[in-house]
């Protein structure tokens, strides 16, 4: 049925049924999400109702960025498939093992096109348990078994009603829950510390190398008081910032081949900046090159899924012979990684050794260059780096397009002191980072034996209180 822990010995005063039962009994349903015609393109508005996609299905949770919406006058039309606190939502197809529980604040959002809808109603089962149980990695592995589609695996109603569900008392429901909730609870926490440690990096970049903020503000200081010296001129215009920063910047622009830039800064290229490199894969047919491997090797996949830019693991590893097939090599801790096709624009920051497929565009920084900056101008020139782009089948960025794009370089000490700055706050978020990743293998031992009775819920508790 799923795993032995369905088929073998089940803890006394706990029941083994179905899903579907589960939901008949409380009055709930399992139900898709609006077809094609219902909801069009054409649809979706800048500003209304969150439209859940399978894109928007994280780890459990529900992911708001770039989520698409729909008026209120479109979400009432489709009001059957509005969502409530404690539904869980899957994808119909593809990644069909992910799953994620619909909180309080959630409530109200549509179940879109592309998605499946739980309802467990009344039953006696706790919703936040259900959503756990069914992270049991033999649940996951029976979903995928039983979805349909050889190339690309399939949900419907019927598969999700047959799912094994283990039903124990409310009050192990709760406990279970609450343990595991504990642990999320804390990566959650974890996740949003993290957004704000990037965007407070990506707010210095802009205010810096975008919008020349400090520049333009020395400049109408100058303007108003051109007698003055360079410090009282940074004093006044740059309060915030401390002096010895503020006295790098110049008071005036300068015209270049990109229009105005600040006086005595330079135009280059990102190849100036960065060694640019590519990778490759070696024959995945050649044991050799991958059984018992040690390297980490990524390709965008591994990117596609992050939550910040930073790239702690890989999904595959290599051996040293299949090392040895990528002209690339081993890349270094603190390579910017750039997804060059199907989609271009993933980023993150190595923060492993790695050797890289041929779906990227590596940037190791030169010498005085922090990472950083090429991990933010490469965001900011998303568009331009598509422009580059051509292929008949996906758009690819190849490195020979890549090399020249023009960007505008500070002098050194304006580049040393951003990564003073910014430094120190992309290391709290990878200590954050494997922090949660620390809770996150936890959560996922912890699961299948509180799930099975193999572990009590005393004992869980212990050990997810020293942890998190």
């Amino acid at each position: 049925m799923g795993g032995e822990f369905l088929t073998g010995a089940i803890p006394s005063g706990w029941k083994a049924t179905t899903l579907g039962e589960i939901v008949r009994r409380g009055g709930g349903h399992v139900q898709t999400g609006p077809f094609g015609s219902q909801l069009h393109a054409s649809d979706y508005v800048a500003v209304g109702v969150p439209t859940i996609m399978p894109v928007n299905i994280g780890d459990n949770r529900l992911v708001e960025d770039g989520i698409a919406r729909v008026s209120e006058s479109d979400a009432d039309r489709l009001s059957r498939h509005r969502v409530r606190a404690g539904d869980i939502i899957y994808s119909r197809r593809g990644d069909v093992e992910r799953r994620a529980l619909v909180l309080p604040e959630q409530e109200g959002w549509l179940c879109g096109t592309g998605c499946l809808k739980i309802r467990l109603g009344s039953g006696g089962v706790d919703p936040y348990y259900a959503s756990y149980f069914l992270g049991h990695p033999d649940i996951r592995t029976w979903i995928v078994r039983h979805a349909i589609g050889a190339t690309m695996p399939n949900l419907n109603t019927s598969i999700m009603e047959a799912v094994p569900f283990l039903v124990p008392p409310l009050d192990d429901q709760r406990a279970i829950a609450c343990i595991l909730g504990s642990l999320d609870d804390k990566i959650e926490l974890n996740r949003r510390m993290n957004r704000t440690l990037e965007e407070m990096a990506r707010a210095i970049f802009k205010s810096w190398f975008i919008d020349f903020d400090p520049v333009h503000a020395k400049a109408a200081v100058r303007r108003q008081h051109p007698k003055w010296t360079d410090d009282q001129v940074s004093r006044a215009a740059c309060p915030k910032l401390k002096p010895e920063i503020a006295r790098l910047f110049p008071d005036s622009f300068e015209d270049s081949d990109l229009g105005e830039v600040p006086k005595g800064w330079a135009v280059k290229t990102i190849g100036d900046l960065a060694e640019i490199v590519g990778g490759s894969t070696p024959r995945t047919t050649e044991a050799a090159f991958w059984e018992g491997g040690t390297h980490a090797w990524a390709t965008p996949k591994d990117l596609s899924k992050l939550s910040v830019p930073v790239l702690l693991e890989t999904e595959r590893q290599i051996t040293d012979d299949g090392l040895a097939q990528i002209s690339s090599g081993l890349l270094p801790v603190g390579t910017v990684l750039l997804s060059s096709r199907a989609p271009i624009g993933y980023l993150a920051i190595a923060e492993v050794p790695l050797a890289i497929n041929q779906g990227f565009i590596a940037m190791k920084p030169r010498l005085g260059v922090p990472n950083l900056y090429l991990l933010f101008w490469a965001r900011s020139a998303h568009d331009e780096i598509v422009s580059r782009a051509n292929g008949s089948t996906f758009l690819e960025i190849s490195k020979s397009s890549f090399r020249p794009i023009p960007l505008i370089a500070p002098p050194p000490e304006v580049f040393a002191a951003f990564e003073r700055l910014a430094k120190p706050l992309f290391a709290r978020l990878v200590s954050s980072e494997h922090e949660s990743r620390t809770l996150a293998a936890l959560r996922d031992a912890l699961l299948p034996k509180l799930i099975s009775g193999e572990l009590r819920v005393p004992d869980a508790e212990r050990i997810a209180a020293r942890c998190a």
